[in-house]
């Protein structure tokens, strides 16, 4: 890692610990901090879909130190990363997998000029010069690899527009464990895959009876969103992260 991206990394540690939210998306990772915070138990068994450098997981080991936790990272060399920071982490499993609704090998979309923009298919992004590469990696669903006697607390869900496809794979799991799920759903993203609020909201409210929340309003205990308001939230493209809880 460059001496650049440290400085941008403790910069940004540093405005979610002084709760100065600059942009929507420190914003998102301070509000996500103080979910987790609230939410875990030291003994939480929690998922992190679409783990990248690791941020989320460090805070599921910060405020879940008893769990086990499970990351799913599907470029090889941020999984390997992954493999070396966690490697004398015994609670901590690693995968170098994309979740989806289906398993087998896949083209999937590089962006190499900004990795967290990576995904299982081209979509919109912020800057029309990014550099892509379709590399090939392995799809599996979640419910194929977490135990059916396994206990899931949280799950959080950023695979840039693919997190429908993840929820359908986990079905079983999520169903069983009714787990609260931290998810993003935005528009130049979820769209590209021919998701909409609609479905979003059918299968996490009607299909898994799900209540769901922006961030904020979680930690607010405001009512959950009606349909018509998690709808407008999208197409305004006013938020882009929630929270659904049972």
């Amino acid at each position: 890692m460059s001496i650049l991206q440290l400085l941008k990394d403790k910069t940004r540690k540093l405005l979610i610990n002084l709760k100065i939210d600059l942009t929507k998306n420190l914003e998102y990772d301070r509000l996500t901090d103080d979910i987790l915070k609230s939410v875990l138990k030291p003994g939480s068994n929690a998922i992190d879909v679409g783990c990248h450098k690791g941020e989320i997981l460090d805070l599921f080991i910060k405020y879940a130190p008893q769990g086990t936790h499970a990351a799913f990272e599907p470029l090889p060399a941020f999984y390997q990363d992954l493999v070396t920071k966690y490697k004398n982490n015994k609670n901590v499993s690693l995968y170098n997998l994309a979740l989806s609704k289906s398993s087998g090998e896949t083209d999937f979309t590089f962006v190499k000029s900004n990795p967290a923009y990576s995904g299982l298919q081209e979509r919109e992004y912020d800057n029309e010069k990014e550099v892509l590469e379709i590399i090939k990696v392995q799809m599996a669903l979640l419910d194929d690899i977490i135990a059916e006697d396994q206990r899931i607390d949280l799950i959080k869900i950023d695979v840039e527009g693919a997190e429908y496809r993840v929820l359908e794979g986990g079905i079983k799991t999520i169903k069983r464990c009714m787990p609260l799920i931290i998810f993003e759903h935005g528009r130049g993203a979820s769209d590209y895959y021919g998701i909409l609020p609609k479905e979003m909201y059918e299968l996490l409210h009607l299909e898994y009876g799900y209540q769901i929340y922006t961030l904020k309003g979680f930690m607010a205990q405001k009512p959950p969103l009606t349909f018509e308001e998690f709808n407008n939230k999208f197409f305004r493209m006013q938020e882009y992260y929630f929270v659904a809880s049972k």
